[in-house]
């Protein structure tokens, strides 16, 4: 299969054009441009509210102006991460994709199918001449991956919709009715650098090849976390090896991804040197062991490295102390069994950064019951402040609660059994969905997610099942003329 092959070729046309356009969370104006023009030029109802959403309304089509009005919906931004040895500027360079077997994916970075491809088939929607509809209003937010900033910023009236279909699902033949609301937890270590003792010597300790993932719909693989095996080693060597000293520590970038690498610096002393490498070989043999079936790819590495100053004892202790007491992963299971055994709650460490005078830490929790989500919140905050930082938690956004009388959903499900002899799987999601700050702004919303099949999003694995995307605008155009009338 080449590019010339992909099907829906309006989906994949509209989707390359997008690919063409930075569009990094925060600095998404030029995919906004992009939007507002492309309406305009057709002559479609074209709006851009303060926060920077578009909206893009287009008429039903003869015989169908009395139905409901559905939204399509999806986020303009991505995700941007690269291999460390990749040179891309996601400000100004075009997303290089290609095709291998049935996958798209990109050369070295995100793909951009979160949400890219949903951005794709609403325009491929509106483009489209032979699709039948009834009234259609086409929403593309703005921020999504970065705290939903506009979704919270949309103000209530901006859409008029009676049904929204958000596209920004990531397993074809699963309808989703449900998400997890989310909290960003930040913590501080303030400290003075200072002298190693005599006769120490540096070490570079880093970790590279982890799978990662999402921090929410991945939190339940067993995927490694670069922060808490690095931390789980100066833990174990500064209680066997008095002197050791912290002078650096770097893992992870995004609030929302599993960190795949990152390197500390330690100074020891000279003396014990050798048990200290010794010591890392074994530690990477049982870490690789441990993770053999997720992350079949990790490189330890650990090398001599130039004198610097240190973090002030004290504080590197209770730092380490701190991330190896940490929760990360799974803290509870849904109880509720309509949404068949899912993560309820959980948090992930997901970056650490030293600089000359800070230590900095962001997590993220998630959970569908916010009393829960608070309470993961304050544990963390706990374990941070018992150990001298810093901490607080944001405000985050809304859990999105299954309706249990949902019209949207029942039409969802007939149409795809009609289409391909099955019966979807209807679920929830441990990840945060604009539905959760849709439901607070639009209490009468009937709403299910669903898209097609992408794998390794926020990674530069990322991929899409192109097979999946002709399921998913075949399944949307069948659920567009089922619509029923107002």
């Amino acid at each position: 299969m080449n590019k010339n092959d992909l099907k829906p070729a309006i989906v994949f046309e509209e989707f390359a054009k997008i690919n063409k356009i930075p569009r990094p969370s925060k600095h998404e104006e030029k995919m906004i441009d992009y939007l507002k023009n492309w309406g305009v030029s057709r002559g479609l109802d074209t709006n851009v509210d303060e926060t920077g959403n578009v909206i893009i309304r287009k008429p039903a089509t003869k015989g169908m102006e009395n139905c409901k009005t559905v939204i399509l919906q999806s986020h303009m931004d991505m995700v941007c991460d690269k291999l460390v040895d990749v040179e891309f500027d996601f400000d100004k360079d075009a997303i290089k994709t290609y095709v291998d077997g049935e996958w798209l994916t990109a050369e070295g970075t995100t793909l951009g199918a979160d949400d890219g491809i949903g951005c794709a088939i609403e325009l491929a929607i509106l483009a489209s001449e032979d699709v039948k509809h009834g009234p259609i209003e086409c929403v593309f937010t703005r921020d999504e991956e970065t705290g939903l900033t506009g979704a919270e910023g949309m103000k209530a009236g901006f859409m008029t919709g009676d049904y929204l279909i958000n596209l920004d699902s990531e397993d074809e033949g699963e309808i989703f009715v449900s998400c997890a609301g989310g909290r960003n937890t930040q913590a501080k270590f303030t400290f003075t650098r200072t002298e190693a003792p005599a006769g120490s010597f540096f070490l570079k300790g880093s970790l590279k090849g982890l799978v990662g993932g999402h921090s929410g719909d991945d939190i339940n693989k067993k995927r490694a976390n670069a922060i808490k095996i690095l931390a789980r080693f100066l833990f174990q060597t500064m209680k066997r090896y008095e002197g050791t000293q912290l002078a650096q520590f770097h893992s992870g970038k995004l609030h929302n991804a599993i960190p795949r690498d990152g390197q500390f610096v330690i100074a020891v002393p000279n003396e014990l040197k050798e048990n200290v490498r010794a010591d890392w070989n074994v530690f990477a043999a049982e870490v690789e062991d441990e993770f053999h079936v997720t992350d079949t790819q990790m490189v330890f590495s650990m090398e001599s490295t130039d004198a610097e100053l240190v973090i002030a004892p004290e504080v590197a202790k209770k730092f380490v102390w701190a991330i190896q007491a940490v929760d990360n992963g799974i803290y509870a299971i849904c109880q509720d069994e309509a949404l068949g055994g899912m993560v309820e709650t959980s948090s992930n460490i997901a970056s650490i950064h030293t600089s000359e005078t800070t230590i900095d830490i962001l997590s993220s929790q998630r959970s569908n019951v916010m009393s829960n989500l608070d309470n993961m919140c304050a544990t963390i905050q706990a374990v941070f402040e018992l150990a001298g930082a810093e901490a607080k938690s944001s405000d985050g956004y809304p859990a999105w609660k299954m309706k249990a009388d949902s019209k949207l959903q029942e039409i969802v499900v007939n149409s795809y059994v009609k289409l391909f002899g099955k019966k979807p799987i209807v679920r929830g999601i441990h990840a945060g969905l604009e539905c959760g700050l849709f439901s607070e702004r639009y209490p009468q919303l009937d709403m299910v997610s669903f898209g097609p099949t992408l794998r390794f999003v926020h990674t530069p694995d990322e991929r899409l099942h192109i097979p999946t995307v002709q399921m998913v605008w075949d399944h949307l155009l069948d659920v567009l003329q089922n619509i029923p009338q107002k």
